[in-house]
């Protein structure tokens, strides 16, 4: 993530000026142009600075929405969606003015098909809403990134989160989508049934497009059955690199473990004063087993038996659910944690994602890295698909200290880009990974151009977000 990545553009003044006052026409109290609206919604959870749209309409069908991006396409107005506003990267930033469209009243679950395990929600509907509606049916939904984010925002992103090992990403969840695209229709990119060879996989391509394609107006998502017994617990290694390791045999034995998070000892202890816990301020490992009684107590004994290899343990689990809820709140909390250990602080959240087998040799060396150079970072991961995050806290307000941590962020994503992993496992690009995806993908980018061009020609949809046109 760097400032200089970060597009200030060339606004569109009379085409903002048109159509502010045919969307107030057409929406009256639903579209705001008030400061305090619009600087909510280009509330940005980085260091970036917040660039704000000039009107911020509250859509409350896909009709609204159509008739949203008509009126902004017929003017060249630029349209930023915005779901519940905690994307990390400055994905809801509007560097060229224009429209805010915001999904919170599109919260409607429109169907569930138990029998075949999916259902069909509007974009606002957020993942703890879903779950909570579908406690009665015995299924739940498992893409859990730690924020409430709406389920329209985790698609558009590609989120995953603490049980992406098990039950895969947004990608692997996603069964169909409805998009309103730059012509002002809906499309609809695949039906409920769970596989097919019609045509492009338009469900992909949208999924993980930030926005930057068209604006999803319904996600159809794969279900699961709610596990008949779950069992969780905490173990704490030596060092980082003998937790890394004993991640990395529990997924090479094949033990199918729902959720392997790594913390370090910064985050153990931040956690430890924010939410009143007593763990051993070590490396640490929050494991989580789904299945039956016998299953989850036979996979919690081989995961015992690989911690104690690597000097680990003991391993303590529980299947009491006030005692899981306590480890797992401890363990969603850690960005707020770890704020707290120096509250005057700016902080900045950022991944890596790397093959597995190269997790212990990436995370020691970033936690080297981070010792080196007196930095307080704390270091959290989804350790089971080698996926980790560093909150780095730093003086945004002194020059010579934001240079030093996009030094910092320059190394750690150089470092996983060697090692043939991602500069964002789940985060995105947004503005702040801009220049890291040219990096990763950059004989890749005029393809992506194409796609963007030939599906947004006049670049309305979320423009200067994931690269450069």
């Amino acid at each position: 993530m760097a400032r200089k990545d970060v597009i200030d553009g060339k606004r569109n003044e009379e085409g903002i000026a048109s159509v502010l006052p045919l969307l107030k026409q057409r929406f009256g109290e639903r579209f705001q142009t008030g400061q305090s609206f619009r600087e909510q919604h280009s509330h940005t959870t980085t260091y970036l600075p917040s660039q704000l749209p000039d009107g911020v309409v509250f859509v409350e069908n896909s009709e609204d929405v159509r008739e949203v991006v008509r009126l902004c396409a017929e003017h060249r107005v630029p349209i930023v969606p915005f779901g519940t506003g905690s994307s990390l990267e400055g994905q809801v930033n509007a560097p060229f003015g224009g429209i805010s469209v915001d999904f919170s009243r599109m919260n409607k679950i429109l169907s569930v098909n138990a029998e075949d395990l999916d259902c069909t929600v509007e974009p606002g509907v957020t993942r703890e809403d879903l779950n909570t509606y579908l406690r009665d049916t015995g299924l739940f939904f498992p893409i859990d990134p730690g924020a409430n984010a709406s389920l329209g925002g985790m698609t558009a992103t590609r989120a995953s989160g603490t049980n992406a090992v098990r039950y895969g990403t947004m990608k692997d969840n996603v069964l169909a989508l409805t998009v309103v695209t730059a012509d002002g229709e809906e499309i609809r990119t695949a039906h409920r049934a769970r596989k097919s060879s019609a045509g492009y996989d338009l469900t992909r391509l949208f999924v993980g497009s930030e926005g930057t394609l068209g604006v999803i107006t319904s996600v159809t998502l794969r279900l699961q059955g709610i596990p008949a017994k779950i069992s969780g617990g905490v173990c704490a290694f030596p060092t980082l690199e003998d937790a890394c390791n004993a991640v990395i045999m529990t997924i090479q034995m094949g033990i199918p473990v729902a959720r392997i998070e790594l913390l370090d000892e910064m985050q153990i202890r931040a956690c430890n004063a924010y939410s009143k816990l007593s763990y051993a301020e070590q490396p640490t490992l929050f494991v989580e087993f789904h299945g039956t009684e016998e299953t989850v107590a036979l996979q919690a004994a081989q995961f015992g038996e690989i911690a104690a290899e690597f000097g680990g343990g003991p391993f303590a689990y529980t299947a009491n659910a006030e005692e899981r809820n306590q480890l797992w709140k401890a363990r969603h909390n850690a960005y707020w944690a770890s704020r707290a250990l120096a509250p005057e602080l700016a902080a900045l959240s950022t991944d890596v994602c790397v093959p597995i087998s190269r997790l212990a040799e990436c995370v020691a060396a970033t936690q080297a890295d981070i010792q080196e150079n007196g930095f307080l970072a704390p270091i959290v991961g989804h350790a089971g698909d080698g996926n980790f995050h560093v909150l780095l806290l730093f003086n945004d307000k002194d020059a010579a200290d934001v240079e030093r941590a996009e030094a910092f962020l320059e190394r750690l994503n150089g470092r996983a880009l060697a090692m043939e992993g991602t500069c964002t496992g789940e985060h995105g690009i947004g503005q702040g990974k801009i220049g890291y995806l040219r990096q990763e993908l950059g004989s890749a980018l005029p393809a992506m151009r194409a796609i963007k061009a030939g599906l947004d020609p006049h670049d309305i949809f979320n423009p200067g977000k994931i690269f450069r046109l």
